[in-house]
């Protein structure tokens, strides 16, 4: 049984004549444990209809590019597979997805989506919500507790967020059972991209190229299973001890596949906490508690992707010291071509241009050091978010957001004053150096960028 508070009506409509059930998959791209799926399942067998998944393939989301495609499509490619084995017709169409749905659902007797939080993601629903002449309902699968339950506001931090979201764990942590549909959609005829060649599905589409697919990371459920599996068999003993030491590799690498929906967080937590051990409890800190709040974020502070996203106080201490001369000023075109003087920071961005994906101790550092080298803490935020957006797997995601925001002084305190940085938290080389063995960290990336450089 779905859990009533992640059934949202979208409108006010209650009944509709149409002969298909349709699931708007655009978050949530998986089958295995997806709350909308199962939702869209147990309806159709219900009203004993057949059910269709539609996806909507738009080649003009804001700053995405070959790589973030690439992945998504190499997950959609295994969502394709496992909807015909269960009788499930699936349907990617080229299109904005509001608009193709709303092509799609003079034949539906009902439209389920799954829950997005950024602000395109947002406006799509809203017009598609606006405009559907049939029952439309959100079903948030993304989350382990669902936003608004969690808090009816924004947070300011992990502290006040954490026993709001605390307190309904035991009821949100809780298996989904998977049933199939009784009646088959696979017999309906609709135009549809082919996804046996990820190439042709590729050259329809017009995309920024500038950026390569990932050197290592490949998407879909499968490849995000097997990264749990190593994750939780062999590193997560050590997380709670190394996770902020990046000469160690102790993380999950899961954050690529929980931006595109490919594997849900309470499936994750789940598999978690039948382990033992104090890492458990901080690996968990991290999934539910941080992820959680980039959501509450996102949903609650319309102006998550600019300074002014800010909580006041680090607003106006960055504002103040904005004139403090700098040591160093570096241009967005040398930021993003590792050209520093800092072989620790050229390191980090090297490890994200080719990898798609930064160690996340090294991420707070990498955006720390850009407010530093920076003409203005404007100018900062804005470069840090186009490097992050640009270059990471799960860039232009609320944890993306929240965790650039962060490194400004969003959900954090205020510390001492300096130059620069005036209360926001400071972050130095020998910090890095008190951490770990840092020295092995660009040793390890230098080695990955000449065989990167090999390859290709």
């Amino acid at each position: 049984m779905i859990e009533s508070e992640r059934i949202q009506h979208l409108n006010s409509i209650t009944k509709s004549d149409g002969k298909l059930i349709f699931y708007w998959m655009q978050q949530s791209q998986r089958t295995h444990f997806n709350h909308a799926l199962q939702y869209a399942i147990e309806q159709a067998n219900e009203r004993k209809l057949p059910l269709v998944v539609y996806f909507g393939l738009t080649d003009a989301y804001p700053e995405a590019n070959l790589r973030h495609y690439m992945f998504m499509i190499e997950g959609l490619t295994q969502v394709y597979k496992q909807l015909h084995e269960m009788g499930i017709q699936f349907i990617l169409r080229k299109e904005d997805p509001s608009e193709g749905i709303l092509k799609l659902y003079e034949d539906a007797s009902l439209v389920i989506v799954d829950r997005g939080y950024t602000r395109i993601q947002t406006e799509w629903r809203n017009k598609v919500a606006a405009s559907i002449e049939c029952p439309f309902i959100q079903v948030e699968s993304d989350v382990v507790v669902p936003d608004k339950t969690a808090s009816s506001k924004e947070e300011y931090g992990a502290y006040t967020i954490r026993p709001k979201i605390n307190k309904s764990l035991e009821h949100f942590l809780k298996n989904l059972k998977e049933i199939k549909p009784k009646i088959s959609s696979l017999p309906y005829d609709f135009k549809s991209l082919h996804l046996s060649n990820i190439q042709n599905v590729l050259k329809n589409l017009s995309l920024d190229t500038s950026v390569p697919p990932s050197f290592q990371y490949k998407g879909g459920f499968s490849k995000a299973k097997k990264y749990l599996d190593d994750f939780l068999t062999k590193r997560l003993k050590k997380f709670e001890i190394e996770r902020n030491n990046p000469s160690k590799v102790v993380c999950s690498n899961l954050s690529p596949y929980l931006h595109f929906g490919q594997i849900s967080p309470v499936f994750i937590a789940l598999q978690a906490m039948k382990k033992q051990g104090s890492s458990v409890h901080a690996f968990l800190e991290e999934l539910i508690i941080r992820r959680e709040l980039s959501m509450n974020f996102v949903s609650y502070n319309k102006k998550y992707d600019s300074l002014e996203c800010l909580p006041q106080w680090a607003y106006d201490t960055l504002i103040k010291h904005e004139r403090d001369k700098r040591e160093y000023i570096y241009s967005k075109n040398e930021l993003e071509q590792a050209k520093t003087h800092d072989i620790y920071w050229n390191a980090a961005q090297k490890e994200m241009v080719i990898t798609g994906k930064m160690h996340g101790y090294m991420r707070m550092y990498w955006g720390k050091k850009i407010i530093e080298w920076t003409t203005s803490p404007k100018q900062a935020f804005q470069y840090a978010l186009y490097l992050n957006n640009k270059y990471e797997l799960d860039g232009r995601d609320p944890n993306g957001y929240a965790g650039i925001a962060w490194c400004f002084g969003k959900h954090d305190r205020a510390w001492k004053e300096r130059t620069i940085f005036g209360k926001i938290r400071y972050m130095n080389s020998k910090g890095l150096e008190r951490k770990g063995d840092i020295e092995t960290y660009v040793k390890n990336i230098n080695t990955l960028e000449q065989t990167y450089l090999n390859t290709f």
